[in-house]
């Protein structure tokens, strides 16, 4: 058996097509929706991920400002900046591209943001709200990832999801996720004893560490639906994520790739949630 592949590209595409008629009827009421996106620093990878999302904001007809800052701004003057926006009525949506130079207080800065254009759901209150059932916004991976699920029409009720990795970011809203649609949810981290056990178990495997093939074919059950969230290099230079894909694929009944897998999903979902924002105003 080798495993279907959930194609994040081609999901986005659909998903974005929905983004875009959905902004045309924004303008076409004398709105236009707004993302504003700040990059603290010159770290390679955050440019490169900035980058992809101001382009996408503008394939979709979504007004977009990209706030380039240096890697000595403090933190006194990045809040200020918040600020500013939070006030800006042509920004619905606004995202601080972690990680944050050292010197800066991620929390307090997430937490600045206000809470109707927490696009990336990472504000304490938003949390709550996800916990409560009742989120504002869902943060953009794992909302993602429950895309891809409805993709396939997945049955999650009474499914077992376990889940890889407890960041605030991924592990943790998308536990809250899965939970609300009526799986049963195992949470495994770096402590976890005998991983391989909790894994076996998972009728859907969501795994998001960071860690380079953590996750082997041994360690999935047959059949199984496989989300890999990593994003990682190996050896050769080239992307890849937290499971062993090719191996994994053989096992598996359905299994996103890396590249082209979860990470578009990630940026698609921002699009949505800056939509929303700017509908309910």
């Amino acid at each position: 058996m080798t495993a279907q592949l959930i194609d994040g590209i081609q999901l986005s595409q659909h998903l974005r097509t929905e983004v875009k008629l959905r902004a045309a009827a924004l303008t076409a009421q004398g709105k236009t929706a707004g993302l504003a996106v700040i990059l603290v620093g010159e770290n390679p990878a955050s440019q490169v991920y900035v980058r992809n999302k101001v382009k996408a904001c503008e394939d979709c007809g979504i007004y977009s400002i990209l706030d380039k800052q240096p890697a000595d701004l403090s933190e006194a003057a990045l809040l200020d900046r918040i600020s500013a926006l939070n006030a800006d009525p042509k920004i619905h949506g606004i995202l601080v591209q972690l990680p944050l130079p050292a010197h800066i207080d991620t929390h307090k800065v997430l937490e600045a943001i206000a809470l109707e254009k927490d696009v990336d759901g990472f504000h304490i209150t938003n949390a709550g709200l996800l916990m409560t059932g009742q989120p504002l916004f869902r943060p953009c991976t794992p909302y993602g990832v429950m895309k891809m699920l409805e993709s396939i029409d997945y049955p999650l009720r009474g499914a077992h999801a376990v889940v890889v990795g407890a960041s605030n970011i991924v592990g943790k809203p998308q536990a809250m996720l899965l939970l609300q649609a009526g799986a049963t949810v195992t949470i495994c981290n770096s402590k976890t004893r005998d991983l391989g056990l909790h894994t076996r178990m998972a009728d859907v495997l969501v795994v998001a560490t960071g860690k380079r093939n953590l996750v082997t074919a041994d360690m999935v059950k047959p059949g199984a639906v496989v989300l890999d969230v990593g994003m990682n290099r190996d050896d050769a230079g080239k992307l890849c994520g937290d499971v062993d894909f090719a191996a994994t694929k053989e096992v598996a009944a359905y299994i996103t790739p890396v590249p082209g897998g979860v990470g578009p999903m990630t940026i698609t979902m921002l699009l949505v949630n800056t939509i929303e924002a700017a509908e309910r105003i």
